[in-house]
């Protein structure tokens, strides 16, 4: 922060170096998450064919119905997205307002105040996000121990869980750095 905001812009091979570690970074966790699913769709495959006739979920487990707290999940994903997306545009005018001195103070505030509604309404989101999580856990019928599909599951979510609330977390110092800019 100190060198990029009070010493000056970073030099072109940092820039370029802390996109490619980004990009770096994306392309882990794209492996990371395909690879869970690749278990999950290679378990449940290997139970169809390994003796003629079994059963996906195995027997005894009762699978969470996906069009409830799932689907209620997934919308609250796209909506943080969208109220992430207006946070970034109006921190990226609020920004481009400064820099030019072309605006009015009253320009600039109604950025800011943009930019802190909508960083609040997205952290506010992802602390929904993990409460719904949390009591889908709770109210399910299997655990991690009760077959490949418990596990896979709970690590599947669960390390999702911990990517939205670390992005949580992240944007709720942004929403801070942003209050008190």
């Amino acid at each position: 922060i100190v060198e990029s905001t009070f010493l000056g812009c970073h030099t072109s091979l940092v820039v370029r170096n802390l996109r490619i570690g980004m990009l770096l970074f994306i392309l882990s966790e794209i492996f990371f998450f395909v690879s869970f699913f690749w278990a999950f769709f290679y378990a449940s495959i290997g139970e169809l064919s390994s003796h003629g006739v079994s059963f996906w979920p195995p027997m005894g487990t009762k699978a969470i119905y996906p069009w409830k707290v799932p689907f209620l999940n997934t919308a609250v994903l796209l909506g943080s997205g969208a109220t992430v997306t207006w946070a970034h545009n109006a921190v990226s005018a609020h920004n481009l307002d400064m820099e030019n001195n072309k605006s009015s103070i009253l320009i600039n505030k109604k950025w800011w105040i943009h930019g802190l509604l909508s960083l609040g309404i997205t952290v506010g989101l992802g602390v929904f996000f993990t409460w719904l999580q949390f009591n889908e856990y709770y109210m399910s019928s299997f655990s991690m121990a009760d077959s490949v599909y418990g596990s896979v599951f709970f690590m599947m979510t669960g390390f999702h869980g911990m990517h939205v609330l670390v992005g949580t977390v992240f944007l709720l110092v942004c929403w801070f750095r942003l209050y008190l800019h």
